[in-house]
């Protein structure tokens, strides 16, 4: 019997992404991180100096760059044309710029095809903003992951700082505001709440809670 496939979507600092990556070890499913593949190949269109307002040519960088994610024991690497860019694609200018490469429709298109790939054979848990709505919308499982704005920050700030950025939780904040405006209101793959997807309210729950949450709906 096919394993399910899980599709998990919601804004940043939800703990979406932490929550996916327990759910799938928890269930011994592959975890996938759409948001490291933009953010993969935000890196190359800064390092190729790539012009982030032509979206043509950033649909061009695409499909000729290679991002791979591989789980190794518990933790997802993630690989630009076979360098490992894990951490690399983490820093704050990274997170600055990812969003011109992810509302380009080409580069959307492109990077759809090889999400839906990845899924569609199943025992996978994929998490992005786009996933229960447009990449996987026949999803076993979908889920919306969310948390009030201003838990949200101060998970994002904690975040950073235990990084070694040095931000004020007013920065924190604005740039928050920012991502939501670009997540909500982006032309192509913006993030919304699919009609048949389960929210789960994060604000007053610890990562374990949400865990046993999805999880527990997941067997149910």
């Amino acid at each position: 019997m096919k394993r399910p496939v899980i599709a998990i979507d919601g804004p940043a600092g939800s703990g979406k992404s932490t929550v996916a990556r327990l759910v799938a070890r928890e269930l011994g499913f592959l975890y996938i991180d759409t948001g490291a593949m933009y953010r993969a190949l935000t890196l190359k269109a800064l390092r190729t100096k790539a012009d982030l307002g032509d979206e043509n040519g950033l649909g061009v960088l695409a499909a000729s760059t290679d991002v791979r994610l591989e789980q190794q024991g518990e933790s997802l690497k993630v690989f630009l044309d076979n360098e490992e860019v894990t951490a690399a694609i983490r820093t704050p200018e990274i997170t600055n710029n990812v969003k011109y490469i992810a509302r380009a429709k080409p580069v959307r298109e492109h990077m759809v095809k090889i999400q839906r790939r990845l899924g569609q054979e199943g025992g996978t848990v994929m998490e992005g903003r786009d996933i229960t709505t447009v990449v996987l919308p026949d999803a076993d499982r979908k889920f919306y992951i969310d948390a009030d704005f201003e838990t949200r920050v101060r998970r994002r700030f904690k975040e950073l700082s235990e990084n070694g950025a040095s931000v004020t939780e007013d920065e924190v904040r604005k740039d928050l505001k920012i991502r939501d405006d670009s997540d909500f209101n982006r032309t192509v793959g913006p993030l919304k709440k699919a009609p048949d997807a389960v929210i789960v309210d994060t604000t007053d729950l610890t990562i374990d809670g949400a865990v046993d949450k999805v999880v527990g709906l997941i067997k149910a």
